[in-house]
């Protein structure tokens, strides 16, 4: 609403005690009139203020109350447990809680299903990779793209992310990323137009957040669909160990998930029920 201007007053209190000092609601009173620069007219809150004389005592105004009947959750309680009062929260929020799952690894590793296999338990969507389309632009053989074409699979798999995740239901599982994307460009560039590759790849790499990280190992069968290079089955777990450190050299940290197609289901459902509790 272009009317409505939200100004954010973080709550700084290291305990419970300093929060309900009068001094301490006295100094966010200050911080809100500063930031608005007028005299208050109403101010809205829960009817467990009512009778404390809180606010009338701070703005000198008119106060309304809201039943906390009619609204049967407080935020410190959608703070501590978000999933449990998932509907509570704005529609417009929920990105922000959103959490991001990205899966790893060489080729044929099982990526692409597991992620679609996960996205359909868990009732929310998934982010594929941009680079299977892109090679089929470019006449469906990979040893055909050009510098552009791997620029085009990192800007676009970035701008599907923040589309998606406005629709993602708690979780979003993403099939690989910007570094993913280095590492099979290496086998197509070099000189200056890897390094430009390296150079966009690694600034959207700076501004991703994922909340897990899957690393799948190239124990599976590799099937060849056509699109995938065979100089990597010529060395799946060395290939596999370059993928790995490139995250290392980013700190970014991933769990490592081995065994049958069956097992790295059940493996990674296990994973977000002990991180997340879903």
């Amino acid at each position: 609403m272009d009317n409505v201007n939200i100004i954010l007053l973080e709550d700084t209190a290291a305990s419970k005690e300093e929060y309900d000092q009068d001094s301490y609601w006295e100094s966010g009173r200050d911080i809100v009139l500063s930031e608005i620069g007028k005299k208050i007219d109403v101010v809205f809150c829960g009817s467990d203020y009512k009778g404390s004389n809180r606010y009338e005592k701070l703005y000198g105004c008119k106060v309304e109350y809201f039943d906390r009947d009619k609204i049967n959750i407080s935020s410190t309680e959608i703070r501590a447990d978000v999933f449990k009062y998932w509907d509570y929260i704005p529609n417009i929020a929920k990105p922000y809680f959103t959490k991001r799952i990205l899966l790893i690894g060489g080729e044929s590793t099982g990526k692409s299903t597991l992620t679609q296999n996960l996205a359909l338990h868990y009732n929310t969507n998934f982010l594929e990779e941009v680079g299977r389309e892109v090679c089929d632009y470019a006449g469906g053989n990979e040893d055909l793209m050009i510098e552009d074409d791997f620029h085009e699979i990192l800007i676009r798999h970035k701008a599907k992310e923040m589309e998606v995740i406005n629709q993602s239901n708690k979780l979003l599982f993403i099939d690989t990323d910007a570094l993913i994307t280095k590492f099979f460009s290496r086998f197509l560039l070099d000189g200056d137009k890897q390094k430009r590759n390296d150079a966009l790849a690694d600034a959207i790499t700076a501004i991703n957040k994922f909340d897990m990280v899957i690393f799948l190992e190239p124990t599976v069968a590799f099937v060849q669909d056509g699109t995938r290079n065979e100089k990597l089955l010529e060395d799946r777990k060395g290939y596999s160990e370059q993928i790995k450190a490139l995250f290392d050299e980013q700190g970014i940290s991933y769990d490592i998930v081995d065994g049958d197609y069956l097992d790295r289901y059940s493996a990674v459902q296990n994973l977000i029920k002990e991180r997340f509790g879903l």
